[in-house]
């Protein structure tokens, strides 16, 4: 099982450096040509310094003067070599290092690029940690053996020479040098076999530390709440120490091969020596061939560790490549159509939901998935305003998603003005709905900078105009900088209302021709909220000319709606004005009910909150 799986990761690792050749192959050929140039030099330099020795000091030895001329040749050559050789590390360090770092760069921006393609159902079922982990240790992983690549296959080169120039010296010490080079060899293949598992563990640790990292981190807030700081940083400690146990296996390997692999060449050199000075006595070969083959062996030993760094990497290599491929051929990408609405229509847009069925996935492949909607049939208006009620889990946010197309339907259609989604440009859509979710995410940046998103086209006074429509302009007067105030990461300067707003008055900027709104005015003060959607249905008052589509749970937010649609378990149960459904669907009428009374406590709470002594210390989470 060990040798298959050896044989595996070997075949598969010279797969992902053959994808590597493939995709930077002139690259690689200027770091292959320096590193062969500088391995042919290597045996170039032994030969010359044994015709130095032998030829050069050895006679000057037995004369007892030295050849100034001679002596200047020997020196000349052997600076020019030295320069040459510097030439081929330059080449071969070079090419090697930019294509590593290409290839690195190219798969990162492929990897981010495929999340950005991947639907959302994709991205709650991994981690991410994870996911992090791919596009950054994963990505570096995969093409660590680039570097010294190009340095081992100029050994090969080197070494054929070598085995060549041996033979044609004298074929004793030639038999000495191919016991050497098969055992340097083997070495690295036990080597590179024991190290897979091992290199495999620690990337797979490697992610496991990055998503708890993230996770902790993201959750701060509940761990510090919930006092969970100890057992979080024991849940991290547990991990880590994992991860650097397997390090610590890897380096006790390598200390453990390095000295060996360091040893063979010298014992090789050794063995020259003995068997050289025996052929040497029989006249077979001379002393300028003797040191020729023995300074060959003694440079030997770092070129022909290159051969063991590849061998060495990659495991690490397929562990990487095969998590990172994991996302380039992960499927369930939406693709766009080709079609686009008519961009000079400055109207609002009409949507529609035909028959519409959806099942988010599961977890685990082998389980079905679980029904969220059901023949789910409705429309909005052109300028009408429909709010969603109904249940938690009745399918809400799933229709909101379908709207924005973060999703698509299992059966049946979306579309606006008479045209499936699924055949609209990326652009036609993303110009068209805004979505605005519950949850908002605000960037580390400038206020300006979060409401633009360096759109083409969205000036200041665009801005202002949005921030009114959202009731933000207030605040965003009032932070120091204005709207070059910096609001931290996910705007952690600003209140759970205040970052709602924010994110409303982004949507509006871009002057969409249907807005969805999933409770996204849900940290907003009541007589806020009821402010910021009567100047969204007042376009003559300033707001926008648009569709408005709302997920809505305060009577006073549902009772603004041209229209209601009530939800229950997936299916649409009703639809009419908020009065109508209220004097004719008791389930309405209850839900509605229970919604302004949960409100009603929340405000009486804030109240007491406010002016109880013994809560005047607390902190109140309130819209600022």
């Amino acid at each position: 099982m060990t040798n298959r799986t050896s044989r595996d990761v070997l075949r598969r690792g010279l797969w992902v450096l053959g994808r590597a050749i493939r995709e930077q192959p002139r690259i690689f050929a200027v770091a292959v040509a320096g590193s062969v140039l500088f391995g042919l030099l290597v045996v170039a330099s032994a030969y010359v310094v044994g015709a130095v020795v032998g030829d050069v000091v050895v006679p000057a030895i037995e004369r007892g003067s030295v050849g100034v001329a001679a002596l200047a040749l020997a020196a000349g050559t052997l600076l020019g070599i030295s320069v040459l050789r510097v030439v081929g590390i330059f080449g071969r360090r070079l090419g090697a290092g930019y294509m590593q770092f290409r290839l690195q760069a190219a798969y990162r921006r492929r990897v981010t690029r495929r999340y950005l393609d991947l639907p959302l159902s994709w991205h709650q079922r991994n981690a991410t940690g994870t996911l992090l982990s791919n596009a950054n240790s994963d990505v570096e992983a995969a093409w660590y053996p680039i570097a010294p690549l190009p340095f081992a296959v100029g050994t090969l080169v080197m070494l054929v020479g070598a085995v060549a120039s041996l033979f044609v010296t004298d074929w004793a010490l030639a038999l000495v040098g191919l016991a050497v080079f098969p055992a340097l060899f083997a070495l690295n293949v036990v080597y590179s076999r024991r190290m897979a598992p091992r290199q495999a563990r620690a990337q797979r640790l490697r992610a496991e530390v990055s998503g708890i990292a993230h996770e902790s981190f993201d959750g701060a807030l509940v761990v510090k709440t919930m006092g969970r700081e100890a057992q979080e940083t024991a849940r991290f400690a547990a991990r880590a120490g994992e991860l650097r146990d397997a390090l610590i296996s890897v380096g006790r390997l390598r200390g453990v091969f390095d000295p060996m692999l360091e040893a063979l060449p010298s014992l090789g050199t050794l063995a020259v020596l003995v068997v050289g000075t025996f052929r040497l006595r029989q006249g077979a070969i001379t002393v300028t061939e003797l040191v020729s083959v023995a300074f060959l062996f003694t440079v030997l030993a770092f070129p022909v560790r290159a051969i063991g760094w590849v061998l060495a990497e990659l495991p690490r290599s397929v562990a990487g490549w095969d998590r990172v491929r994991r996302v380039l051929d992960a499927t369930g990408e939406m693709p766009y159509g080709d079609r686009a609405l008519d961009p000079d229509e400055a109207g609002p847009a009409t949507l529609t939901f035909t028959d519409v069925s959806f099942a988010y996935e599961p977890a685990e492949a082998h389980l079905p998935g679980t029904e969220v909607l059901g023949q789910v049939s409705f429309d909005v208006p052109a300028g009408r305003t429909v709010a969603l009620v109904g249940p938690t889990g009745s399918g809400k946010s799933t229709i909101a998603a379908l709207a924005a197309r973060l999703v698509d339907p299992l059966a049946g259609t979306v579309a606006l003005d008479g045209v499936d989604v699924r055949e609209l440009t990326a652009a036609s859509l993303a110009g068209t709905v805004a979505l605005v979710a519950q949850v908002p995410f605000v960037f580390d940046d400038t206020v300006r900078a979060n409401i633009t998103l360096d759109r083409p086209g969205v000036t200041d006074d665009d801005v202002w105009a949005a921030l009114r429509l959202a009731e933000a302009d207030g605040f965003v007067a009032a932070l120091p900088d204005g709207l070059d105030t910096t609001v931290g990461e996910r705007g952690t300067s600003l209140s759970g209302g205040q970052r709602q707003r924010l994110t409303l008055a982004r949507a509006l900027a871009g002057r969409p021709r249907l807005l969805v709104l999933d409770d996204a005015t849900s940290a907003v003060d009541p007589r806020v909220e009821a402010a910021i959607l009567a100047g969204l249905r007042a376009p003559a008052a300033g707001g926008p000319a648009a569709s408005i589509l709302v997920v809505a749970y305060r009577r006073a937010t549902i009772a603004l709606a041209d229209e209601v649609v009530y939800l229950e378990q997936g299916r649409v149960v009703a639809r009419g004005t908020h009065a109508e459904l209220l004097a004719t669907v008791p389930g309405y009428a209850d839900l509605v009910t229970a919604y302004e009374q949960a409100e009603t406590d929340r405000a009486q709470q804030r109240t007491y909150d406010e002016v109880s002594p013994l809560t005047s210390g607390l902190e109140v989470e309130v819209d600022r």
